[in-house]
């Protein structure tokens, strides 16, 4: 028996052996909840997946539902709650016995890849015995391995009976609790009932009889956990103090988790509470909490509160670096950095910055988002395993206070150290006790701060939230408000890319400084960008936001400064609008204010000239537009400010355009608000191929455009592959020819191994693929086909007209 059992173990890898042991070791936890989740980290650490998830069949078998999840954030991966049993998802076909293996391009097949950002990723769905299945992506280039595959079927065996209790709840022990989140209505063990001082028979099994006997202080943290509206699946874990008849309050521990009812079923919370004062001191620095909440009662902005939070923490827990920060659309806004040199943090914070404080991109920390969806502070010692943008915040120990505020989880408080740091009983319960202030104390923040807040969001939501990647160029792109008034004003920045390696640079200031400026700097700018992407040269886009601007009858105006590149030709294309011009850096260091003649402002006069400008760009050379902040004080002439900018442009290294950046918004007055764009050229290094062909209204029309087409190819040595855009010019051309009047143009590129073909006609009616074709029907089968022989196609709009255009992939 040894032998076999050695010749058997000989067959299989040490990945899935070290799987297979670790998977039995966890099958002897006897708390069913945390099995579940242990068991699914195997799949994280064996497999090496981004994403795993068990799903379990609902009461009423209607739905699979979503019953524990590890590893990056769900959103991420485009995976929902919920999966009909009887639908064709992944997730359904592994319920019904069959395992799904799944690769990018079977991803972009599925349905439910709308959901799914623009990453590949491979997708694997395995049946689990007894109901559900176990769900794993991977973002490997190689996706799974014969090891992956084997270590997963290993996970998915182990979940049988732990998934199954996950679902349901663990039975109910003494110390156990099962609460129905729409009624309030809880179960609770003895053990719960002696730790708040009550008799089992007389309990009237309502949550809100033991919420009452809980220190007030304690209970909008307690409340952020047992409310329903914002929980998703995952686990709850708090700390807060009871009431006693006599002495001291009691500090309880609470651990649960959310899960799902069946289909008209409520959620409930399960979990066990138990006694923590022996971790805990009996006495807290009651002085210090006192003296966070009169300072928090006084904070009128959301920054107000956060330089109460460091001035109370930093201090007695001799941290070295606290971070306060809202979440804003899967984006941590940072409000209070402290210390506040941008050099104490980590280099991802500093990667895009478009106020005077970082934004840590929410999805680059997966353990911080896992902390946010849980909604429960987490700590960990020196030498934990965190990502970068979290280790280099505290690498001798990290905390990560989420702050609940309502009904939803407002941000996080980050507080690291340098040398390693132990955690003591006093400094949990300062922290515990400060999260449930600071919580309270944002939600008044944000009632005294009404406008300020109004105000902001327009301005976050109407200015660019990254620029778009640049055929031979780098831009980047800063904003930074006044410390005047409201902070906010109307200066704003675009980057819009533009058919044939066109890109449109667009600065621009709406006078005053309120919330009717930022509404009508959105409006001015989203104008533009319709004018820019309909085709129209540089003076018609800037000539109409003009008149767009005349018929709002507001008495407010608008500067504008458009810059449109040739990224193949390395020349562009100035209008100004009562704007600055722009700033020129050569690649010999030397600076030029460029002679851009100009026009008057937006909004001033009706019919008004804007003319061009030509300006030459040679690789290396880098272009900057800026707002008046910059450059004028009420100290200084404009004039003088402009030359200043310009030598500190001389000065700067065009390597890195983020420095450069941050280096000159230093150096910024602060007496208005600020906006900075700076685009560095450097020149395609492949220049495309380029043909067109005037398609005349004849007979023939559909076999010359063919014709042309083979020649052209040929004449660029494509040789192979080409049936395919052949069958997709005869589409596009007779679609133009058929339904359209005017003129017809089919243009042909070549870009490395990318051919692009684009018909280009005068009616803007974009063409609709049919949802479905009778078999007596003559036409209407055109789109069909060229979206099944191209790579992707789409349409235009053109100078009036439009553009139906159609890629392929050629081999090499």
């Amino acid at each position: 028996m040894a032998n076999v059992v050695g010749e058997g173990a000989a067959g299989r890898s040490t990945r899935t052996l070290r799987a297979e042991g670790a998977l039995t070791a966890i099958a002897a936890d006897p708390r069913p909840l945390e099995r579940t989740r242990r068991i699914l980290e195997q799949a994280l650490v064996f497999a090496d997946v981004a994403f795993a998830a068990v799903y379990t069949l609902s009461a009423d078998g209607e739905l699979l539902h979503l019953a524990e999840s590890v590893g990056v954030p769900r959103t991420l991966c485009g995976v929902r709650d919920s999966y009909p049993v009887a639908g064709r998802t992944p997730v359904a076909e592994a319920h019904r016995g069959r395992p799904v293996w799944l690769e990018p391009d079977d991803l972009a097949a599925q349905a439910q890849s709308r959901r799914v950002p623009s990453r590949d990723f491979f997708l694997a769905a395995l049946p689990v015995r007894g109901g559900g299945c176990l769900l794993a992506v991977s973002e490997r280039a190689d996706g799974f391995g014969a090891d992956d595959r084997r270590c997963l079927g290993l996970v998915a065996d182990a979940l049988v009976p732990s998934a199954r209790a996950a679902a349901e709840g663990a039975d109910l022990r003494p110390d156990g609790f099962s609460l129905v989140m729409d009624t309030g209505r809880v179960r609770v063990g003895e053990d719960i009932l002696e730790l708040f001082g009550l008799d089992p028979d007389g309990f009237d099994g309502r949550a809100e009889t033991l919420l009452g006997l809980t220190v007030p202080e304690d209970l909008p943290s307690l409340m952020s956990v047992v409310e329903a509206d914002h929980m998703t699946i995952g686990d709850r874990e708090l700390e807060f103090r009871v009431l006693q008849p006599a002495g001291p309050p009691r500090w309880l521990r609470l651990r649960g988790r959310l899960v799902h009812g069946g289909e008209g079923s409520p959620a409930r919370l399960v979990g066990s509470v138990a006694d923590a004062s022996t971790v805990r001191s009996d006495i807290t620095d009651v002085a210090r909490i006192q003296r966070l909440a009169a300072a928090l009662a006084t904070a009128v902005t959301v920054r107000d509160v956060g330089r109460a939070v460091v001035a109370a923490l930093r201090r007695p827990l001799r941290a070295d670096r606290i971070a306060l920060a809202e979440l804003e659309n899967e984006r941590l806004v940072v409000t209070v950095l402290d210390p506040p040199e941008p050099e104490a943090w980590p280099e991802l914070w500093r990667a895009e910055w478009r106020t005077e404080w970082p934004d840590a991109p929410v999805r680059t920390m997966p353990t911080l988002a896992a902390a946010l969806r849980e909604g429960r502070a987490r700590i960990w010692p020196a030498g934990s395993p965190l990502e970068p943008a979290l280790a280099e915040v505290g690498p001798g120990g990290l905390a990560v206070l989420p702050l609940p505020a309502g009904n939803r989880m407002a941000g996080a408080c980050l507080i690291g150290w340098d040398a390693p740091h132990d955690f003591g009983p006093d400094e949990r319960a300062l922290l515990t006790a400060a999260v449930g202030l600071a919580g309270q104390a944002l939600i008044r923040a944000r009632a005294f701060d009404a406008e300020h807040e109004l105000v902001g969001m327009l301005q976050r939501q109407l200015l660019p939230r990254r620029l778009p990647r640049l055929p031979g160029a780098v831009a980047v792109a800063r904003y930074l408000p006044s410390t005047a008034g409201l902070e906010l004003g109307g200066d704003w920045y675009d980057v819009i890319p533009l058919p044939d390696h066109h890109v449109a640079l667009v600065i621009g200031d709406v006078q005053g400084h309120s919330a009717g400026a930022a509404t009508l700097m959105g409006q001015m700018r989203t104008a533009l960008r319709a004018y820019a992407v309909e085709g129209h040269p540089p003076d018609v886009v800037v000539s109409r936001s003009n008149r767009l601007l005349m018929d709002m009858e507001t008495d407010l105006f608008a500067t504008c400064c458009y810059v449109d590149v040739d990224m193949e030709e390395g020349s562009a294309w100035c209008v100004r609008a009562g704007h600055l011009p722009p700033v020129l850096r050569h690649p010999d260091g030397r600076t030029e204010i460029a002679e851009a003649e100009g026009g008057p402002p937006l909004g001033v006069v009706r019919q008004s000239d804007f003319p061009m400008s030509p300006l030459r760009l040679r690789p290396g050379t880098m272009v900057a537009l800026t707002t008046d902040g910059l450059v004028e004080s009420p100290g200084s002439d404009i004039d003088e400010g402009m030359s200043r900018f310009a030598r500190h442009l001389s000065a700067a290294d065009p390597a890195h355009l983020g420095p450069v950046a941050d280096a000159l918004l230093g150096k910024a007055p602060r007496g208005d608000d600020v906006a900075l764009l700076l685009m560095r050229y450097d020149g395609m290094t492949s220049r495309p191929l380029r043909e067109s062909w005037t398609v005349w209204r004849v007979p023939q029309a559909v076999g010359h455009a063919r014709r042309f087409t083979r020649r052209t190819l040929r004449s660029w040595g494509v040789s192979a592959d080409i049936d395919g855009a052949l069958l997709a010019v005869s589409e596009l051309v007779t679609n133009a020819l058929v339904h359209t009047d005017g003129q017809v143009r089919l243009d042909i590129t070549l870009v490395n191994d990318r051919l692009r073909l684009a018909v280009a006609d005068a009616s803007p009616r974009t063409p609709v693929k049919p949802t479905g074709i009778g078999w007596e029907a003559t036409g209407g089968r055109g789109i069909l086909l060229v979206e099944a022989v191209s790579a992707t196609w789409g349409a235009l709009p053109v100078s009036g007209g439009k553009q139906v255009w159609a890629e392929f992939v050629l081999r090499p």
